[in-house]
């Protein structure tokens, strides 16, 4: 490796490791959104023109509205450059049915993701499967 390719590769680590932490912040904020119960902060970052966004936003209100959340998640991979990223998570939810006798949901999934940068900030442009935020059936 030359010695300018060395100067490269070591001026563009900080940026590959700021967008990971990027990334990462971005997706607990979700999953802490969720378990806020706060609909709008959970939509906040995705690309309204992504294809499945109005089900999404109805499939969330929906759950939040007739439910509390426990979520988590865990990364499992992200590949990508500092423009575009694939992600894959385990994501968590436990489900609590606000009903009079309350019922308790547990489900987990492989969640698959897409993440643009733009304008400096990271939206999500794909998510699925959405049927994972559902509320639960009766």
């Amino acid at each position: 490796m030359t010695r300018r390719a060395l100067v490269v590769a070591f001026a563009l680590s900080p940026l590959r490791a700021d967008d990971a932490q990027q990334i990462w912040d971005l997706f607990t904020q979700l999953a802490a959104a969720l378990s806020e119960g706060n609909a709008d902060t959970f939509l906040r970052p995705f690309d309204r023109t992504m294809p499945g966004y109005e089900g999404l936003r109805t499939e969330i209100a929906a759950l939040l509205a007739q439910s509390q959340v426990k979520s988590s998640i865990e990364l499992l991979s992200e590949e990508g450059d500092d423009q575009a990223r694939a992600v894959e998570l385990d994501w968590f939810l436990e489900i609590v049915g606000q009903q009079d006798s309350p019922t308790v949901t547990r489900r987990r999934e492989r969640i698959q993701c897409r993440v643009v940068k733009q304008r400096k900030k990271w939206r999500i442009t794909a998510l699925g499967p959405i049927s994972f935020f559902a509320p639960p059936k009766p």
